[in-house]
Formats: structure tokens, sequence, C-alpha cells
């Protein structure tokens, strides 16, 4: 069993309401998204097109990808629209204090 490793990506007062971020964590692209009153975290990449959804617009709890139009749930990663079928990881969060930490360790 693998420990969760959270690392900082951002401070809290850095992230815009509904403004897409891109970070990378190990190498990994991710888009931290303030919405709603959460932070999210959800892999950059559009499961339909190699494309950064950090570009895209963020709308009820979704990310849409700017070049076909797929949404994505922040919350599960699913798409709500086609041309995208697959979903796309998403990545548990944390804030303390102004931080927001982000793991995208994979369980073993």
């Amino acid at each position: 069993m693998s420990e969760t490793l959270f690392v900082r990506v951002a401070a809290l007062s850095d992230l815009e309401e509904d403004t897409p971020k891109r970070v990378e964590i190990d190498g990994v692209p991710v888009s931290l998204v303030r919405t709603e009153g959460e932070v999210f975290a959800i892999n950059d990449i559009c499961s339909h097109a190699n494309v950064s959804l950090s570009e895209g617009e963020v709308e009820d709890c979704a990310i849409e990808c700017w070049l076909h139009g797929s949404s994505f749930d922040l919350r599960t990663g699913k798409p709500s629209g086609l041309p995208a079928t697959r979903p796309v990881p998403v990545y548990p969060v944390k804030i303390e204090g102004d931080d927001v930490l982000v793991s995208v360790t994979q369980e073993s």
C-alpha cells in the first residue's frame, strides 16, 4: 500500500475563479480549477485530442476542450459530450492555509 504524496502546486490566492491554471507535477500536466468554492485538479490533456484543457472554458463544474468542444466533469473526469468518449484522470486536492496541494500518485 503506497502513501498518498501531496505536492504544493500553487497558492490559493493565485487561482482566479473559473480560470484554469496549468501546472506540472512529476511530469504530469494538470489543470487546476477554482470554481463553486472548491479547487479541482484534472489531467490537462483531452482524451479525444492531444490538446491542453487549461486553455478551455469552465462552466457548471466542467471544463470544455477548446478544440472540439467536449466537456469533462471536474469531479469525475467523465466527458459529457462527443467527440470525447473516455474520461481523463482527476487528482485529490488538499488546501492548507493558502497552499494548494495535489497528489498524482498512482495506487499500486
